[in-house]
C-alpha cells in the first residue's frame, strides 16, 4: 500500500486529476505488487457503479443546479437579509445563514462558495469589508452544507458505510444550525471591532418577513418534504433525488417561471460534467478500497489505533485529527470514499454510533476544503474575490476555531446529533 500513497502524491504533485491519480496508482499494485488479474479493477469500477442507492448523487446534482438556474437563490439572500442584515456585519450574517439556507438545495460546500462568492463577495468589498475577511466568512459558512440535507457528502458516506441516509439527513440538522449560530460569533465580533455596519438601519418589520418568507417557502420546505417523505417511507434516499428534479423543474418553470430552455440546457451540461467528475473518483476509488481489503489495511489501522486506546472518545480525537490532516491535502470526495471503510469498523467496535461518526467525519473532512495547501472551496473564493491566500488564511483562522470547537462539543454530547434520528427512526 507504501507503493499506491508514493505514487498518488507524486501524481497529484503533476496535477494529474483526482480520479485518474487513485486509478494510476491502484493498478501500479496490480503490476508491481500482486499477480491478481488486471481484469479485477475494471470489475471493480464497473461494480462501483451497480447501486440503488448511489442514483441519489447525479440527481441531487442535477436538482440544485436546477434551483440555483430557476431564482431560488436570489429569493433565499434576500430572505436571509431580512432575517439578519440588521446586525453588525449584516452582509457577513447574511452569507452565514444563506448557507444554511442553501445547504437545502446545493448540497455542495464548493457549489456554494463559488456562488456566494460572485453573488455577495463584491458588495461586501464594496461596504468596506476586507477581502480576507470576505473570502473568509464565504469559505467557512460553506461548510454549513456539509451537514444541512441533503448533503452529498452524507449521501457518499451513507453509500460506503452502508449507513442509513435518513438517519445522516435527520442527524444533520441540529449541527449545521449550531455551525450557524458558532460561525455567526466571530463575525460579530471582528464587525464589531472594525465598524462594519448591518445592511439594514432596523430590524425587519413583520410584514416585510411575512412577504420574504412567501417569496421563499418553496425553497425552505424542500429538505423538509425530502426528510419526511424518506421517513415515512414514501420514497427512498435514491427515489427522493428523482423527486428533488422534478420538484425543482415544477417550482422553476411554473411557479416562478425564470426557468428556460436556454437555461435548462445549461443546467443539464453543467449536471453531466459534475456527475462525471463525481462518478469517476467513486470508480477510481473502489479499486483502492478492494486493494485495502485485500492487504489487510483496515485490520492493521484497527489494530494500531486500538493499541493505543479503547477509549470512544480519545480514539474518535485521533481518527477526526487524521482525517483534518488528509483533508487538508485531499479532496473531501475522496478522503470519504478512501477512509471511511478503514475508520467505520473502528469506531463502531468501541460502540460510537456511525450516524454520530458521519456527521463528525463529514464536517472535518470537507474543511479540507476551506484550508491550505488544496482547498478548493478556499482557492475559488479567492480567485474570484482577487484575495491573496496569506490573507484568507489569517482571516479565515477565528471561524476554523468555531468549527473545532463545535466539533468538540459534538464529540462529548452525541445526544446531540442522534436526538432527531433517535425520535423519529
Amino acid at each position: 500500500m507504501l507503493l499506491i500513497a508514493i505514487t498518488f502524491f507524486i501524481l497529484l504533485l503533476f496535477n494529474m486529476p483526482l480520479g485518474f491519480a487513485i486509478a494510476i496508482s491502484s493498478i501500479t499494485y496490480f503490476v508491481v505488487e500482486t499477480s491478481l488479474p488486471y481484469s479485477i479493477a475494471v470489475q471493480r469500477m464497473v461494480t462501483a457503479t451497480q447501486s440503488f442507492p448511489l442514483l441519489a448523487i447525479p440527481f441531487f446534482v442535477l436538482a440544485g443546479n436546477l434551483m440555483n438556474a430557476t431564482g431560488i437563490t436570489r429569493r433565499l439572500v434576500g430572505f436571509a437579509n431580512i432575517l439578519t442584515g440588521h446586525l453588525v456585519g449584516g452582509l457577513a450574517h447574511v452569507s452565514i445563514v444563506l448557507s444554511a439556507l442553501m445547504g437545502g438545495i446545493s448540497g455542495s460546500a464548493v457549489a456554494d462558495a463559488a456562488m456566494q462568492a460572485r453573488f455577495l463577495g463584491p458588495s461586501m468589498i464594496q461596504r468596506g469589508y476586507t477581502k480576507g475577511y470576505s473570502a473568509g466568512v464565504i469559505a467557512l459558512s460553506a461548510l454549513i452544507t456539509a451537514t444541512i440535507p441533503p448533503s452529498l457528502g452524507l449521501i457518499i458516506y451513507g453509500f460506503v458505510g452502508e449507513v442509513s441516509i435518513g438517519r445522516l439527513f435527520l442527524a444533520g440538522i441540529i449541527p449545521g444550525v449550531l455551525m450557524t449560530l458558532f460561525l455567526m460569533v466571530p463575525a460579530y465580533i471582528i464587525a464589531k471591532k472594525r465598524g462594519y455596519r448591518g445592511e439594514r438601519i432596523k430590524r425587519a418589520s413583520f410584514s416585510e418577513f411575512k412577504s420574504s418568507l412567501r417569496e421563499s417557502i418553496w425553497a425552505l420546505i424542500f429538505p423538509i418534504i425530502l426528510i419526511v417523505g424518506i421517513r415515512f417511507g414514501i420514497f427512498t434516499p435514491s427515489e427522493a433525488g428523482a423527486f428533488a428534479v422534478v420538484y425543482a423543474f415544477i417550482v422553476g418553470r411554473f411557479i416562478y417561471k425564470e426557468l428556460t430552455w436556454e437555461n435548462f440546457k445549461d443546467v443539464v451540461d453543467k449536471s453531466v460534467t459534475d456527475n462525471g467528475m463525481i462518478l469517476l473518483i467513486i470508480t477510481a476509488a473502489s479499486i483502492f478500497g478492494y486493494l485495502s481489503a485485500y492487504d489487510g489495511l483496515p485490520q492493521t489501522m484497527a489494530h494500531l489505533i486500538k493499541g493505543i486506546t479503547t477509549d470512544p472518545i480519545i480514539l474518535l480525537f485521533i481518527v477526526l485529527g487524521f482525517l483534518f490532516i488528509t483533508g487538508l491535502i485531499m479532496e473531501s470526495t475522496v478522503t470519504t470514499l478512501l477512509f471511511t471503510p478503514i475508520f467505520l469498523p473502528i469506531v463502531k467496535s468501541v460502540g460510537v454510533d456511525p450516524v454520530h461518526f458521519g456527521i463528525l467525519m463529514m464536517t472535518i473532512v470537507t474543511m479540507g476544503a476551506m484550508t491550505p495547501p488544496v482547498g478548493v472551496a478556499m482557492y475559488t473564493v479567492c480567485s474570484i474575490l482577487g484575495c491573496p491566500t496569506e490573507h484568507y488564511v489569517k482571516e479565515a483562522l477565528p471561524f476554523i476555531a468555531a468549527i473545532l470547537i463545535l466539533v468538540t462539543f459534538l464529540i462529548f454530547f452525541p445526544q446531540v446529533v442522534l436526538f432527531l434520528p433517535n425520535l423519529l427512526f
